[in-house]
């Protein structure tokens, strides 16, 4: 653990491996009970959202189109293209719309109506074309979401995450219109955010519940793009790079929050940091990651 220690934007760290801790600590922050903000790292809770709507029967499937499923999201002065942004272009953060987050984002977020400022946007690419990332993808996401179920995002995220894997998920940031965020602010503790990822390192089963269905999982670690930024691959609100000779999947949130889950080796890891410091991938999240690799991944092969 000095390693980690030694990192000063790093708060606490879970490694898991084969169901049980195999180590814990918090060096400064909330501590490993207590909820962080997990920031980006909620785009991977939507997504998760998402696959237990589609196994629920709420939406039939990643190409159902935003026309067909909510058609009263979309303003009415919005490009005719957006109707058929699908599931899946939002997951993948490909809809093709000038994205809402980087230099974009004070201003999305102090607009009056975020589900319409976001699908009101030019198109920059075509709909499932490239990724743009953006966190009014996901924000729409998880107004579907609502819309589809009669239930807020606070709502589904307890009842079908809080409840199964015993943890406490706290409400977070509404937009003007009261829907919760989708895509960002949202907070867990530690424990919470390493039981999340145990999810999918077993398939979608939890304590001997099945939480989501493994084909969800199987699809949500599928590459199906990739970032311009990290030029890692990503899947379904999951980054999935290559580690070790591992194949790995992450969700990565500002400040350098992380879950990491390594199939092969039943390995999960949850890391929380400070969420007011930036974590480029050539800075504390390439940290992070080269921890991963270098540490934590040749220790779990001895195990």
């Amino acid at each position: 653990m000095d390693r980690a220690a030694a990192l000063d934007q790093l708060h606490s760290i879970v490694i898991a491996q084969e169901g049980r801790i195999a180590a814990a600590e918090a060096f400064r922050g909330p501590g490993l009970e207590r909820a962080a903000n997990i920031k980006s790292v909620s785009k991977t809770i939507v997504a998760a959202l998402t696959g237990i709507a589609i196994d629920e029967g709420l939406l039939p499937g990643t190409e159902a189109r935003l026309g067909d499923v909510a058609p009263q999201l979309i303003p009415g002065a919005a490009d005719p293209r957006v109707a058929s942004i699908t599931v899946a272009d939002l997951l993948t953060m490909q809809a093709g719309l000038e994205r809402t987050s980087g230099g974009n984002y004070g201003g999305w977020v102090s607009s009056r109506n975020w589900v319409a400022n976001a699908l009101s946007r030019p198109f920059v690419a075509e709909p499932g074309s490239r990724m743009l990332y953006s966190t009014g993808s996901y924000h729409v996401m998880g107004a579907v979401l609502s819309e589809v179920s009669g239930d807020s995002l606070h709502t589904l995220a307890r009842r079908w995450l809080g409840a199964p894997l015993g943890i406490d998920i706290p409400p977070w940031t509404r937009d003007p219109q009261g829907r919760f965020m989708g895509g960002n602010e949202m907070a867990m503790s530690p424990i919470a955010l390493m039981r999340f990822g145990e999810v999918f390192r077993q398939g979608g089963r939890y304590d001997g519940a099945q939480v989501m269905s493994a084909d969800w999982v199987t699809a949500s670690f599928t590459p199906r793009t990739r970032s311009f930024f990290s030029r890692h691959d990503y899947g379904y609100g999951w980054f999935l790079p290559r580690f070790g000779g591992h194949n790995v999947a992450y969700g990565r949130g500002y400040g350098g929050q992380m879950i990491y889950v390594v199939p092969d080796l039943a390995l999960t890891v949850a890391i929380t940091s400070d969420p007011n410091r930036p974590a480029r991938s050539d800075g504390h999240v390439g940290a992070l990651n080269n921890l991963l690799r270098d540490l934590i991944l040749p220790e779990a092969e001895l195990a």
